[in-house]
């Protein structure tokens, strides 16, 4: 974990949020499953969810707070697999994703919001590189 908070936290740094602060939860495709029921209707697990605390009446409040990123591993695993990506590769790529929400990137809607999204993932991951 000790890798992960470093690696984000040097990301956070190079796009000028470095006292940004965020939580992120690693956990199973049944509690996935759950959190996507909940939040967006949908009664499957998906690979990653993102809440962001800048949004709504709080957006101002909470300067510092980015959200969460909940990641479910076993559906990394799956799709790290299927990619032939390490584990670690798949991860980080998931928590990018989830940090470009964060961000206010959304991609559901809009297929040029989605290509704009894209872009800063892969700007985001070649910072981690």
């Amino acid at each position: 974990m000790a890798g992960i908070k470093a690696r984000f936290g040097t990301l956070l740094q190079s796009i000028g949020l470095p006292d940004a602060e965020l939580s992120i939860l690693f956990i199973g495709d049944r509690a996935m499953r759950s959190l996507n029921r909940r939040y967006r209707g949908v009664d499957r697990t998906t690979d990653v969810l993102s809440f962001p605390f800048r949004e709504g009446n709080i957006a101002n409040k909470l300067t510092d707070m980015l959200g969460d990123i909940v990641i479910s591993v076993p559906a990394a695993h799956r799709q790290a697999r299927a990619a032939g990506y390490e584990l670690s590769h798949e991860i980080d790529r998931l928590l990018v994703h989830g940090l470009a929400h964060l961000l206010g990137y959304d991609h559901a809607n809009d297929t040029q919001e989605a290509r704009r999204m894209l872009r800063k993932e892969q700007h985001l991951l070649n910072k981690l590189s």
